[in-house]
């Protein structure tokens, strides 16, 4: 249920959350020279201890234990395997200079939801969303075409983030109580992790003390952003945490372009330029949806 009563706090928390999300690649670069797995153990391990904060302090963690179980708890064992497959490739590709290709996949991500939904849960399209699926498509297919060098990391972060948002969707549990679920069932790989590499002299953690606290930092890093979506999807309609979106990919963008000076080939100008102009129809198409709504 959205509580419009607050629409201005709920803009300000999806505004925030994108935001955050936008330059999370500004803290990531900070740590290119920590090993992906090792980055990615400690920001499960460290937003379990922050998220399990939260729970105990508002009281939450016996309801939590009571909807976590049977049909729940193997879709958020899915859900988890699918978020720690989209925060390892997206750390992997920031490490690695692949920022570009980075914010294509979450271009793509949002008329991923909409193939996703018309294909899975029965949702119609109208004709302006299958247009700008059928755009994205094209920009797609153009990329692979033309040798498209990393649009495996495009397509990894778009199908992981669109295959988890589904089952997030259709599971029996708040956003809280799902991440905090996700993370406990990584948080014993992601140990195991860390405690090899301990073991092997080849762990970051505790060498340098600048590089520890960025470290422990992933867990409020991770974290915060997603309970500000939370907060700003109970205050919001659908169709503006849908338009909203759109703000992250755009800031990885121009910072990959800007800041870290990527190079952008001919061929993902144009998968870009189609892919914003699906956008654009996606964008102009929950407008007006809304709007029909508001009038009715």
């Amino acid at each position: 249920m959205v509580d419009t009563a607050h629409p201005r706090a709920g803009l300000f928390y999806g505004i925030g959350a994108y935001t955050l999300w936008g330059v999370l690649p500004l803290y990531l670069h900070l740590l290119k020279d920590v090993p992906p797995l090792q980055v990615l153990s400690h920001r499960i391990l460290w937003s379990l201890l922050l998220l399990a904060a939260v729970i105990l302090a508002t009281k939450r963690l016996r309801p939590l234990l009571a909807v976590a179980r049977g049909r729940v708890l193997l879709m958020l064992t899915g859900s988890a395997a699918l978020i720690a497959v989209n925060w390892f490739v997206y750390i992997w590709a920031i490490a690695n200079a692949h920022l570009v290709e980075a914010s294509l996949g979450y271009f793509i991500n949002p008329l991923i939801n909409v193939a996703l939904g018309m294909l899975l849960l029965g949702e119609r399209l109208d004709r302006l969303q299958g247009g700008a699926i059928g755009l994205a498509g094209v920009g797609v297919v153009l990329l692979a075409v033309s040798g498209g060098g990393a649009i495996w990391i495009s397509l990894a972060l778009a199908l992981s983030f669109g295959f988890y948002g589904l089952i997030r969707k259709i599971a029996a549990i708040d956003a809280l109580g799902g991440l905090t679920i996700e993370t406990a069932i990584l948080a014993p790989v992601a140990l195991a992790v860390l405690l090899y590499a301990s073991s092997t002299g080849s762990a970051e953690f505790g060498r340098d003390g600048t590089m520890d606290l960025l470290l422990i930092l992933a867990g409020p890093v991770t974290a915060a952003p997603l309970l500000m979506f939370a907060a700003g999807a109970k205050r919001l309609r659908y169709t503006t945490m849908g338009l909203l979106q759109f703000i992250a990919p755009t800031l990885q963008f121009l910072e990959a372009v800007l800041l870290y000076r990527e190079p952008v080939r001919p061929a993902q100008l144009a998968t870009f330029a189609l892919i914003w102009l699906g956008c654009g129809l996606y964008a102009w198409s929950s407008i007006a949806a809304s709007r029909r709504m508001t009038a009715a």
